[in-house]
């Protein structure tokens, strides 16, 4: 995820595609202490210059580029820090926006059904409208990353967490209701979904408690 704006970085040559199993365990690339000392750096830059920005579309211009041109070299180095520290926060913000883009008539069937038997508070801090149709889910995925950048990042993890815990229990209970009608690999499908939200909802949680401690780096 790179800044679009005439000062910024040069334009990466070659966008990322987000596969469907990108939530799964990333590993360290081939020279792990350069690469991660770049991704915090970078991360701690550009959070701070967009908050301290006067310019009120420097953070619509850089969502916009996402959707452009995809997830840049940037984000593959943010990919390889832990998933509880700023960019690895800041990659799964993003990866869990590009993922809801792809597939919101499905997310949104999800998190549907998630907030009909999920008993918790996390379909109010996810804060999406309701009903969630496709729109609903898209624009939630824009909210939660564009709180990144302005307001209280500790709330943008809540809401990312929040989100990722509905969809899961949303995924968990059709994996029930396709395990009743005997297909196999739709409820193995939707399991191994529900497990990756559970754990990202996890790590945004314990980025966001980072985050209130001052501490999330």
């Amino acid at each position: 995820m790179s800044e679009h704006a005439s000062n910024g970085p040069a334009r990466p040559r070659r966008p990322v595609r987000v596969p469907a199993t990108a939530f799964e365990g990333i590993e360290g690339g081939l020279d792990p202490a350069v690469e991660l000392r770049i991704a915090h750096d970078s991360a701690r830059a550009l959070v701070h210059r967009v908050r301290e920005s006067d310019d009120p579309d420097l953070v619509e211009r850089m969502v916009a580029y996402t959707d452009e041109h995809g997830l840049d070299t940037l984000a593959e180095l943010w990919a390889r820090a832990s998933a509880r520290s700023l960019p690895g926060a800041l990659w799964r913000l993003s990866l869990l926006r590009a993922l809801i883009r792809q597939d919101p008539l499905g997310t949104s069937l999800l998190f549907q059904r998630g907030s009909e038997v999920l008993a918790t508070a996390d379909v109010v801090v996810a804060g999406a409208e309701s009903p969630t149709g496709p729109e609903e889910i898209r624009v939630l995925a824009d909210q939660v990353l564009r709180g990144a950048f302005v307001g209280d990042f500790a709330i943008a993890l809540e809401r990312a967490a929040s989100f990722c815990r509905t969809a899961s229990a949303g995924a968990a209970d059709l994996a029930d209701d396709a395990d009743a009608a005997v297909d196999d690999a739709r409820a193995a499908e939707l399991t191994s979904r529900a497990s990756r939200l559970a754990t990202s909802a996890e790590d945004f949680t314990a980025c966001a408690r980072l985050e209130r401690r001052g501490s999330l780096d």
